[in-house]
């Protein structure tokens, strides 16, 4: 059992779920999305997440056809995006997850796009666009 929360703290969630590996997602829209040189995203069974407070709070936005960015709209934290196509996956935030964590990131995806400021440093498996 993992826990989380947002920014302002009105939006908790508890994941019941062994951690998948975090995936480090370099797509201009994950950049733009955070506000920084990646994602640091954790696939999660959407059963396996529970929200446990703020559901007034969330606010989805359509970032693309068929994917959805879901965050806290009092403090603006990202929270989950999740894609039609996988319906039953979340890609949650690993930054809003408490401490410490039973996992660490796995690899890096869509490298053929990161940001030219950014170097990647570690030895982590590279894909130019999504996991295989």
């Amino acid at each position: 059992m993992t826990n989380g929360r947002c920014l302002c703290g009105g939006v908790r969630f508890r994941i019941d779920a062994a951690l998948a590996p975090i995936q480090l997602c370099h797509c201009a829209q994950c950049r733009r999305a955070q506000g920084s040189a990646f994602a640091a995203n954790i696939p999660v069974p959407a059963a396996a997440f529970h929200l446990l407070a703020g559901e007034a709070l969330l606010t989805a936005y359509a970032s693309s056809p068929g994917k959805q960015r879901v965050f806290c709209s009092r403090c603006g934290s990202p929270v989950y995006s999740r894609r039609d196509a996988q319906p039953d996956v979340l890609r949650v935030r690993a930054g809003l997850l408490d401490e410490p964590l039973a996992t660490r990131p796995g690899l890096h995806i869509y490298v053929a796009s990161q940001a030219g400021w950014w170097t990647i440093a570690d030895a982590l498996p590279r894909h130019d666009a999504s996991a295989p």
